[in-house]
């Protein structure tokens, strides 16, 4: 059921609902979370069998503040702390040891623990409601199935679970990816996901250059190899093979005449700079604009990616991001996406 974010209501139905074990989704400003009280296990269970998720798989647990991230941790390390004062709220997640005994479903069983603080109002409205009522902290990855494109919308979280889940409805998410995720369980930081937050940004604040993830870094959530896929298989491409691509499978369609039937679009393209000719679209070939800045690239990607499914193409052509670390977070959800090998 979709709870109005703005009626002060509804918060206070979702943290009580969260209270008492049970799920709910609600926006932030990266995507929506499909939340449950983080300290019961049993409810954190019913977030895994929801999503399909495999329950080794770590969750990230959402807090008011860094005051209340204190209830998860076992240490605080200086790091985390530096971390957390220059981006808290907001999109960063950070990895801390964990306290024994403490979140241990929402942490897959790891000793480590995810945590942050979001910045989006319904998102830290709720988690002050639900510290009220005796809750520390909302365990919530993406509210969608485990693997698929994570929902940015309201009606995206519908989609995904129909009516039978409360979906706070706080308009579209503002950044539109996942937050980055930096470990500091150890004597380095190390960035284990990228998101809108730069790695030189993330490494000024930290007073050190990050480490990239090695064979010893904590497993963080959203990192396996193929994660945020459409049901339609995506393909990343640089623009000059892409062009190509498109020229002779558009060549390829038009020598085939009336062979062709017209049984709607077939192929996807995502692209910066690629032109796709008019005549494509009654070849069964549909195109999409890329926006050229990367905030409005992220702001858009999974929206898009879920128009493009719902067509029912089979496949997906995107434009391989520009290089920088603005682009870090696009890129890295795109060739997640993109490592998924089969059509669902």
């Amino acid at each position: 059921m979709l709870l109005p974010a703005q009626d002060p209501a509804s918060l206070t139905q979702a943290a009580e609902r969260l209270a008492a074990g049970e799920l709910v989704a609600f926006p932030t400003e990266t995507v929506y979370g499909l939340g449950a009280r983080a300290d019961v296990d049993a409810a954190v269970a019913a977030i895994f069998a929801a999503k399909g998720r495999p329950t080794d798989h770590p969750l990230i647990v959402h807090v008011a503040d860094a005051d209340h991230a204190q209830a998860f941790a076992a240490q605080w390390p200086p790091l985390a702390q530096r971390l957390a004062a220059s981006f808290w709220p907001g999109p960063l997640t950070l990895i801390v040891p964990r306290r024994e005994g403490v979140a241990t479903a929402a942490a897959g069983g790891h000793p480590t623990i995810g945590l942050r603080c979001p910045a989006h109002p319904v998102a830290h409205a709720l988690l002050e409601a639900c510290a009220r009522l005796g809750v520390p902290g909302v365990a919530a990855p993406s509210a969608n199935r485990f693997g698929r494109i994570s929902p940015t919308t309201a009606a995206h979280v519908v989609g995904e679970f129909g009516d039978r889940l409360d979906v706070l409805d706080g308009g579209a998410c503002e950044v539109g990816i996942e937050s980055a995720i930096v470990d500091c369980s150890r004597a380095a930081p190390v960035l284990l996901r990228p998101g809108a937050l730069t790695r030189e940004a993330i490494a000024q604040a930290a007073g050190q250059r990050l480490a990239d993830a090695d064979a010893d870094a904590p497993r963080a959530s959203g990192t396996l190899e193929a994660h945020y896929a459409p049901r339609a298989k995506l393909r990343l491409m640089p623009s000059a093979a892409l062009a190509d691509a498109v020229t002779l499978w558009v060549e390829a369609r038009a020598a085939a005449g009336e062979r062709i039937e017209a049984a709607g679009p077939v192929l996807a393209v995502y692209s910066r700079t690629v032109r796709v000719p008019r005549r494509a679209a009654a070849l069964g070939l549909v195109s999409r604009g890329m926006p050229t800045g990367a905030r409005a690239a992220a702001f858009e990607l999974f929206a898009v990616l879920r128009e493009l499914d719902a067509l029912g193409v089979g496949l997906i052509w995107v434009e391989q991001p520009p290089p920088g670390s603005d682009w870090d977070g696009v890129r890295d959800r795109l060739e997640r996406a993109a490592a998924s090998d089969t059509v669902a």
